[in-house]
């Protein structure tokens, strides 16, 4: 039991600071692709049968379990956030081990996960803590085309309450890779297109929310389906009034790493009145996430797999951080 103290002491810590009352809703999300955070078991109606013990990847129970302490310890590290969107979960099986086998079922984290389409079996989920937002409503935003048979990940639609009563609504993307060449291309940008139309939508029925769109969109910031299907053409502001806040992350890094260049295919959109503040958006590169790079200078995320090769790492993305707050409307009179 002596390796779990440390841990414990921490979460205590942060969860008795957290408590203190700051004068203003403060919130924070973080958001992750998790790569592949599977079980062990064969699903029949999905191809996951390369994450069992006698599949490719000789996914077992052991390697299960080392991966959820890991993103349990890194949520610690990055101090416990309000909510956290996750990407390639398969079920919520790993949700509840993640939520339930851990200390942070101290932190009282929640989850809302509902299957999608996607072949693999892979969705987005949100972890939540229950004294930190108050879920109201939740949906799956369906984006497949089953008229031209594909299938993907839905866009998973959250909102609720902060602490303070303010509003806040989140979406969790996780678009279609590149691997699907010209088709792909378009489904990324009718998906962009229907996210910025779903944002200004939820804009115009909470004017006083704070709107967060968070994912991996397989997609940098001058590529189509950013470019053009959220409509930011190069710059951090659309003409919605919708930011790109990954304008604010260092311009060497990247959440992602691909032969050997970092780059940002994991996104922030954020829409709300002058009433919020973005206080930070972070790159979590804590030094257990990395790894040095096989046959070139640097490093890059530590993997889980590695093609069938298993590495022990948590993911092939890095994690980012958003701290936002809304000054009370108290104090907004009183300026």
């Amino acid at each position: 039991m002596r390796p779990l103290i440390l841990p414990l002491l921490l979460l205590m810590t942060t969860l008795s600071v957290q408590s203190q009352s700051t004068g203003f809703s403060t919130f924070t999300a973080a958001w992750w692709n998790v790569e592949n955070l599977f079980d062990t078991r064969d699903d029949p109606r999905t191809a996951d049968d390369d994450f069992t013990p006698r599949g490719d990847y000789h996914w077992t129970r052991r390697k299960l379990n080392d991966k959820i302490q890991g993103l349990y310890k890194t949520l610690l590290e990055m101090e416990l956030p309000d909510v956290v969107g996750l990407a390639e979960v398969e079920n919520a099986y790993v949700l509840r081990e993640l939520c339930n086998g851990t200390p942070l079922r101290e932190a009282g984290y929640r989850y809302v996960h509902y299957d999608s389409p996607d072949r693999r079996g892979i969705d987005c989920a949100l972890l939540y803590r229950r004294d930190r937002f108050r879920v109201i409503y939740s949906r799956p935003l369906r984006v497949s085309d089953s008229a031209s048979g594909f299938y993907t990940r839905d866009i998973l639609q959250v909102e609720g309450l902060t602490p303070e009563g303010d509003t806040v609504v989140l979406f969790l993307n996780h678009w279609p890779s590149k691997r699907g060449g010209e088709e792909a291309d378009r489904h990324r940008m009718r998906i962009a297109q229907k996210l910025r139309s779903q944002m200004l939508r939820l804009h115009k029925r909470y004017p006083q929310a704070a709107i967060i769109a968070l994912g991996d969109m397989n997609s940098t910031a001058d590529e189509p389906a950013i470019a053009d299907g959220m409509g930011f053409r190069g710059d951090s502001v659309n003409p919605d009034g919708i930011r790109n806040l990954d304008y604010r992350l260092p311009s060497d890094w990247g959440s992602h790493k691909f032969q050997g260049q970092w780059r940002y295919i994991d996104a922030v959109f954020f829409l709300a009145d002058q009433s919020w503040t973005v206080r930070k958006l972070k790159l979590i590169r804590f030094d257990h996430l990395l790894t040095l790079e096989d046959r070139r200078p640097g490093v890059r995320p530590r993997r889980t797999n590695q093609g069938p090769r298993y590495e022990g790492g948590l993911s092939d993305h890095l994690p980012l951080l958003l701290r936002i707050s809304r000054t009370q409307p108290s104090e907004l009179i009183d300026r």
